[in-house]
């Protein structure tokens, strides 16, 4: 199915059969030995697998596992080591209408919300589609460290310039030296994007607290386990080989993901974003 703007939003029905057709939730792609490595890193404390988190050292690779059975509904069979694993698509849709809810109460208060994504290929267009919606709304899309710009290592001793650029209307993401948006995981750029706005302290201010700050974090990956670890309100989007900000979310660091392949063709995801702006009040009209 597709929703172009304008167009109601799928039922729950609807959404569901699409998420499984698409394999965006249900049997997914995703390789289950790929899960359980990425598990084991998250346990043993990998920087690169926990996406900016300071997550408590008592996770193991079985209480990670159980924890993604809960809340992405991967296989709980710890002998099923090879072939794909699966997403519940009904823990899909309860965590997109959490995160519509969430929404929704952002743009009733009109809050300043950071909206980015590691995954430029996949869900721009998604957050593109929520952060339009929320500006419509009165909020204040942020768009703090445009420009900022790190290394990063490719490899055999090379590496990369990586520049923090936003797509309109301000969804981060990263441009490399090539001139193409790039796939991350890393917690920098958030860190950034957060380091500029509390460097904005006004001289008025006796407590010294940054003149702008997010009420809301919307995103994935690394930008939004910096977010949560920075105590903003954080809502995302994780895929089941992705197990830190889950594990960030039953720690209370983020407040919602939504589990989903995150690599499936843009427009698939068009029917997502018309659920959760319906859910947040935010559906266009006509």
């Amino acid at each position: 199915m597709s929703t172009a703007p304008g167009k109601p939003a799928p039922t729950r029905d609807e959404l569901r059969a699409h998420l499984v057709r698409t394999m965006i939730a249900g049997d997914v792609a995703t390789p289950r030995q790929n899960n359980l490595l990425h598990y084991r890193r998250m346990a043993a404390g990998h920087p690169y697998y926990q996406f900016g988190l300071e997550l408590k050292p008592s996770w193991t690779e079985r209480t990670v596992l159980e924890m993604m059975v809960e809340r992405c509904g991967v296989s709980p069979d710890p002998g099923h080591i090879y072939g794909d694993d699966t997403i519940d698509p009904d823990i899909t849709i309860a965590t997109l209408e959490a995160m519509g809810d969430r929404i929704g109460l952002a743009a009733r208060r009109r809050e300043d919300v950071v909206v980015a994504t590691g995954h430029p290929a996949t869900l721009t267009p998604l957050y593109q589609g929520v952060a339009r919606a929320l500006e419509g709304a009165g909020c204040r899309v942020l768009t703090p460290a445009g420009g900022w710009t790190y290394e990063i290592e490719t490899g055999y001793g090379g590496s990369d310039l990586r520049r923090l650029v936003y797509a309109e209307p301000g969804v981060a993401m990263l441009e490399g030296e090539d001139g193409r948006t790039h796939h991350t995981h890393d917690p920098h750029p958030m860190e950034a994007m957060l380091r500029e706005l509390a460097d904005s302290v006004s001289e008025r201010s006796s407590e010294a607290k940054p003149d702008i700050w997010p009420d809301l974090a919307i995103a994935d990956h690394g930008w939004a386990g910096a977010a949560g670890q920075a105590g903003i309100d954080t809502v995302g989007f994780a895929d089941c080989n992705d197990p830190a900000l889950f594990a960030g979310a039953a720690e209370g660091k983020i407040e919602v993901v939504v589990p989903l392949d995150d690599g499936i063709s843009a427009h698939h995801y068009a029917p997502l974003t018309a659920y959760i702006l319906d859910r947040a009040g935010l559906a266009p009209s006509g």
